[in-house]
């Protein structure tokens, strides 16, 4: 007579071994390098819009806010000019030559110090992009150079 509560076991399953020939590694670089050059060319655009916002009229940020060195218009400029380089920079890194890797850098670089300017001006989106500059800046110094080996 068979009992409806027992229960069947199977005998224990083989021990599973690792093959490290069967897996495949997908490298972070080339992910690295698109989402550098898309963030360089995102932010060169919000630089330009920003920068001439800034040196047309002084009424779309904060009034009465005092600059390290010059007055809003000055830095207008400024963004207008790194964000022009910036864009450049984008299409610059999608190329995965040297000179595309390290000016990327610059231009972050650049933007990253422009950015800690121009808190006054506008103090959340600023530092949003100064941590972004530094994650584009981190996946061209860590992946650029090996992406362009390949």
């Amino acid at each position: 007579m068979t009992d409806d509560l027992s229960v069947r076991q199977d005998p224990p399953a083989p021990a599973r071994v690792a093959d490290p020939s069967s897996y495949t590694v997908r490298e972070a670089g080339p992910g690295w390098v698109v989402f550098a050059g898309i963030m360089l060319l995102i932010i060169g655009a919000l630089n330009v819009i920003y920068g001439i916002a800034a040196a047309s009229d002084d009424s779309f940020f904060r009034h009465n806010v005092d600059y390290i060195t010059g007055d809003l218009k000055t830095w207008g400029w400024i963004m207008i000019g790194l964000g022009a380089l910036q864009i450049i920079a984008a299409f610059s890194v999608w190329t995965y030559g040297e000179f595309g890797r390290w000016f990327g850098v610059f231009c972050a670089a650049g933007n990253a110090i422009l950015q800690m300017f121009a808190i006054p001006a506008y103090p959340f989106l600023s530092l949003t992009l100064f941590a972004v500059d530094i994650l584009v800046i981190y996946g061209l110094v860590s992946y650029a150079g090996r992406a362009a080996a390949r």
